[in-house]
């Protein structure tokens, strides 16, 4: 016999939710694109990088929208973090000088290099060779310093 199904317990959006459910299921839309995507042609480690991206988008669309243009409450912001419409650990960096435009927390993790040291992506331009390219491997960022 199948378990049988109770009524949600999850709380319904706080006021303010209808306004902003457009741009993330937009972000939902893309995420499952994605994910969807084909990954025969590609190499392994890029083919999580649209997902890390689209992530990052819609964090910092949430952090915008509070922190910035204030747009948003404080219980519709707290909700919107406990229901894992953004990446809260992220947010936090943001919230620090000089990660205000990290693109992932895997880049700033220095167990996971080979030198336990920051990704290259967080090395100021400035500081680079003269026309060096550099790309990120945890997420394909091209430079995520602040000071860029």
């Amino acid at each position: 016999m199948p378990a049988i199904r109770h009524a949600s317990k999850r709380k319904p959006p706080p006021e303010g939710f209808s306004d902003i459910e457009d741009d993330l299921l937009i972000f939902s839309n893309q995420m499952k694109d994605a994910q969807n995507m084909p990954t025969d042609n590609i190499p392994k480690h890029q083919a999580q990088w649209p997902i890390f991206q689209i992530s990052h988008k819609r964090s910092r669309y949430i952090y915008e929208l509070y922190y910035e243009k204030e747009a948003i409450s404080k219980q519709l912001y707290d909700w919107l973090l406990k229901n894992n419409y953004a990446d809260a650990m992220l947010i936090a960096k943001w919230k620090k000088q000089g990660y205000e435009k990290l693109c992932c927390l895997r880049c700033v993790q220095t167990k996971e290099t080979n030198f336990n040291s920051t990704c290259i992506c967080r090395v100021p331009k400035a500081q680079l060779k003269e026309g060096q390219d550099i790309q990120c491997v945890s997420c394909g960022c091209r430079g995520c310093a602040s000071s860029d």
